[in-house]
């Protein structure tokens, strides 16, 4: 079935929720981490390196901050483009991710991890001096 974008992330936002509780669905430090995550394994997957990474964190933090909405933008492009460059279909990785992480098994697994996360920090397990 084909969607908006907006109705896409209105059906993710409702799976978030109802995955995680609005607890952590609205925790921006949570959100944060999970995309740059998700941003990360994608390079990764597409042949970038940690050390391109870290060259791109410090380029990015050495400059001013962003304006939410515009940058939302730029994500939004740059993954479209992305996508078209590599000849990647983006509403079937986002149909096939979304029902992959639908099924019960695929969301219990995913609220196991999430359960091991501590509160302070952005990876499972305990953070650094627990």
């Amino acid at each position: 079935m084909p969607w908006t974008i907006s109705g896409f992330s209105s059906a993710c936002g409702g799976w978030a929720a109802s995955t995680f509780g609005l607890k952590v669905f609205e925790n921006k430090a949570e959100r944060r981490h999970r995309f740059l995550e998700e941003a990360l394994e994608l390079c990764q997957a597409t042949g970038g390196t940690r050390e391109e990474a870290i060259m791109l964190v410090d380029y990015v933090h050495g400059r001013e901050t962003g304006e939410v909405n515009q940058e939302f933008g730029g994500v939004m492009v740059t993954l479209a483009v992305m996508a078209e460059s590599l000849s990647v279909n983006l509403e079937d990785c986002a149909m096939q991710e979304y029902e992959r992480i639908n099924r019960p098994e695929v969301r219990q697994k995913i609220r196991v991890k999430q359960a091991s996360k501590p509160d302070s920090g952005p990876l499972p397990g305990p953070t650094i001096g627990e």
